[in-house]
């Protein structure tokens, strides 16, 4: 492990074998890049990472891994985006994807395997999420692949909730020549939804367990009911697929879900999200899970490339 300046600020890389990897664990405990030296002597990027010019909106920079805590997507508040609802019956505001992307984190420990950053929560967060609790992100590096775990502490006298995730912006495509029609994706899913103008769920599109990357129906879509714990992707036919896999068991559970997600066309990344549940998990409850005081939840996700 090594520091490197990067645009006023001090990353973290490691080196595990041929893979390379980037981070800036204070900034949202942000994993930015992973790149992996081949045998003829070129890079494949599997992470993505833009080239920026300055850090002023790092929390909105579309690459790396955003860490999606306490809630994944959208929350809706009976209807109105952006808000939810605590147990107490507060409506509280919760911005896109929680609040653990624009956060300060406290880096607790760093070695060559890996590091560990816990939250300090703002005045956003405080608002957003006012419980007592440690939210603690802890990334281990192997040669061709990772594993992040979200730990939550409550450390308060009522079970708080969460449903969180993770937004991987993986590289697509990554070798010369090819482009994201080269590229397929298999997620054994048992049911798609998506999420309407109010937060509620709905049917999604039919589709089937592998799909080309060019489907425009895979955008924005839940896929759950899951019948195995790993999506897929990668060149039709050629080595390097990219397995995403969701928690440790075989199956996992029955409201986990992957979301499939790009800003374009032509953009340079396709995202792959493991998330605990849909979007909005408050309001219908699939997978929304509960702390109990005193206790410790986690979610774990691992990366791995064939």
């Amino acid at each position: 492990m090594e520091k490197i300046p990067y645009l006023g600020r001090t990353l973290l890389r490691w080196r595990v074998g041929s893979s390379t990897f980037l981070a800036l664990p204070e900034a949202g405990a942000r994993l930015m890049n992973w790149h992996v030296a081949l045998g003829d002597g070129s890079v494949r990027d599997v992470l993505y990472w833009p080239e920026l010019t300055t850090l002023d909106d790092f929390a909105k920079v579309r690459g790396g891994n955003p860490i999606l805590f306490p809630f994944n997507g959208r929350s809706f508040d009976r209807g109105d985006i952006f808000f939810w609802r605590d147990p107490a019956g507060v409506r509280r505001p919760m911005p896109i994807h929680g609040i653990a992307r624009q956060s300060e984190f406290k880096l607790v420990q760093a070695d060559p395997h890996g590091f560990t950053a816990q939250l300090i929560p703002g005045e956003e967060a405080r608002a957003a999420y006012p419980f007592k609790c440690e939210f603690t992100v802890v990334y281990r590096f192997a040669p061709l692949g990772l594993v992040c775990e979200l730990i939550l502490r409550n450390l308060d006298a009522q079970p708080i909730p969460w449903s969180a995730g993770h937004h991987f912006y993986f590289t697509v495509p990554w070798a010369e020549g090819q482009t994201r029609g080269d590229c397929t994706i298999r997620i054994p899913a048992g049911q798609r939804l998506r999420q309407d103008a109010a937060g509620q769920l709905v049917p999604g599109p039919v589709l089937a367990v592998e799909e080309n990357l060019t489907n425009r129906d895979l955008i924005d879509t839940f896929h759950t009911a899951l019948r195995g714990n790993a999506a897929v992707f990668g060149e039709k036919g050629r080595p390097g697929d990219v397995a995403v896999r969701l928690g440790t068991e075989p199956v996992p559970p029955p409201d986990a879900t992957f979301v499939t997600w790009t800003a374009a066309d032509d953009s340079p990344f396709y995202c792959i999200e493991p998330w605990m549940g849909p979007a909005n998990a408050v309001e219908h409850h699939r997978g929304l899970q509960w702390v109990q005081p005193g206790k410790t939840g986690k979610f774990v996700v691992s990366l791995a490339l064939g």
